[in-house]
């Protein structure tokens, strides 16, 4: 594999790690920033391509188990700790939120792959979920769950649900399921922490299913290429998800979601009037 693949599989896991845990897509980017540019199923073919954007993710997946180990370790009960007294983040809350979003995935999970993976609907997912994450800040509730610890049944199923809206690309994981917490009640860090948090399974699941169904298009000549892909997803979203936590408390979502309506309009001008 020439110099040049491989610096298009650094080019896809930056995109890839920089905008998974922020509410702009990581999906929705790497379909942009591939189809227009980068054309990486020029030699990985279509969905040896559309496996690649999926597989990567297990980069930015390692990332968040580094960031919040400590919060999986007592998920887990690997560790000693006190038994808090009050309410606390379970592995109930995770399987709740994960259910709506892991039952759709699978049931339509070829049908997103053959008619959702394209820029057109791309920038619709964008523009939609920008709405969406304008209405959060808009008309979220109180806030009653300050930190991820707070979280109720109730919130993560609704969360669950919102997340849902994600499986469409272009409208993003991160920005679907903030929304939604901040909607019900939780502060834009809380929301953020559970939504990177849940995303590890959820994520983890996506592309072991993807990997074994496509295992095939994972070939000797193409391996170099997922493989520099997925340690430059790791390294970036690493720096993204420590940067992203500090900032969403001050700034929220709208701007965003304003970023998300610039960029969908700029590559619709471009590219399609």
């Amino acid at each position: 594999m020439h110099i040049i693949e491989l610096m298009k599989a650094i080019i896809l896991g930056l995109v890839e790690g920089v905008t998974e845990f922020a509410p702009v897509s990581s999906t929705g980017h790497m379909i942009i920033v591939d189809d227009m540019w980068l054309k990486s199923s020029e030699f990985l073919g279509k969905y040896g391509a559309n496996t690649f954007k999926v597989v990567i993710q297990l980069g930015s997946v390692l990332a968040a188990v580094v960031v919040f180990k400590d919060k999986f370790f007592e998920l887990l009960y690997l560790r000693k700790r006190e038994r808090k007294t009050g309410p606390h983040l379970t592995l109930m809350h995770i399987f709740i939120g994960l259910v709506p979003a892991g039952v759709l995935g699978v049931l339509f999970e070829d049908y997103i792959d053959e008619h959702l993976f394209s820029t057109k609907t791309v920038l619709i997912g964008l523009v939609l979920g920008a709405f969406l994450m304008i209405a959060a800040d808009r008309f979220g509730k109180r806030t009653v769950a300050q930190t991820v610890d707070d979280i109720t049944y109730k919130q993560a199923f609704i969360v669950g649900l919102v997340q849902c809206l994600s499986l469409w690309p272009g409208f993003s994981r991160s920005g679907s399921t903030i929304s939604g917490g901040v909607l019900v009640g939780m502060s834009h860090r809380a929301a953020a922490d559970f939504t990177f948090i849940m995303a590890v399974p959820i994520m983890a699941g996506a592309s072991g299913i993807s990997l074994l169904k496509n295992w095939e298009y994972i070939t000797i000549d193409a391996l170099p290429f997922f493989v520099v892909g997925f340690i430059s997803a790791f390294i970036f979203a690493l720096l993204a998800i420590r940067f992203f936590l500090r900032l969403i408390n001050r700034v929220r979502l709208v701007p965003f979601a304003i970023y998300r309506i610039v960029l969908a309009a700029v590559i619709y001008i471009v590219y399609f009037s």
